[in-house]
Parts: structure tokens; sequence; C-alpha cells
């Protein structure tokens, strides 16, 4: 299943985007509409954020075409962290599905406490 979100610099705005390649690091539209989203905003090469990429992958996978799972690499697109409001990383932002942000965390974050907010936002 594809999501609905543009890349920057894509060549058609809007164009569907793949579940995994919402997790490539690279900006997209944030949030996604209609979908209870999740953006980790961090890095790849900060050790936190990579102790956090493995529960981010099976998160994109599991929770595909129910919610979008996304991670932004900051330090590669250093305009998305005032994009944000970020200022440490890790830090994940959830949206619901009107777009408006619910709930937000700085530093690890757990899977079992990322399901625990998607499920809290709805999320089956």
């Amino acid at each position: 299943m594809a999501l609905s979100a543009a890349p920057a610099g894509a060549q058609e705005p809007g164009a569907p985007v793949p579940a995994a390649e919402l997790i490539s690091g690279e900006p997209h539209s944030m949030p996604i509409a209609g979908m209870i989203t999740m953006v980790d905003i961090g890095a790849h090469s900060c050790i936190p954020c990579k102790m956090m990429t493995p529960i981010i992958e099976e998160l994109s996978t599991e929770y595909e075409g129910r919610a979008a799972i996304a991670f932004i690499d900051v330090w590669k697109h250093r305009a998305e962290a005032s994009k944000y409001g970020v200022t440490t990383i890790p830090t994940q932002i959830f949206y619901d599905t009107q777009g408006k942000e619910r709930y937000r965390h700085v530093g690890y974050l757990d899977k079992q406490s990322i399901v625990a907010k998607l499920a809290e936002l709805g999320v089956e």
C-alpha cells in the first residue's frame, strides 16, 4: 500500500510514497492526511537514534496501511529540525487523523510505548 506524501524535491507533488520510503531519512510532507502519523526526528549517526532504527523499521511494516511511521534525518536535512520545533534528537511527534499534534517525546522511546500511544490515538 502506498501513502500519500511527497518527499522533498519529488517530481510529482502528492505522488504516493511507500511506507518504507517514509523511514528513509528524507523529508516528507507530514503528517499524512487522514492517518495517525508518528514522525521520529533524529539522525542515522546519533546513538539513541540508532537504537530506535529497528523499532521504527518494525513499526513501519507492522502498521503499514493503518498508521504512517516516518523518520527524518535532521543532520542531513537541517531545516527540518526548525520546521518541527526540534532542538534535541531523537524526538517523536504523534499526530491525529486531522493532522493535530497530540503528543511529543524527546529521547529514546521503546516499542511498547510507541504501540501504546498509537493505540491511544485510535490505531487498531
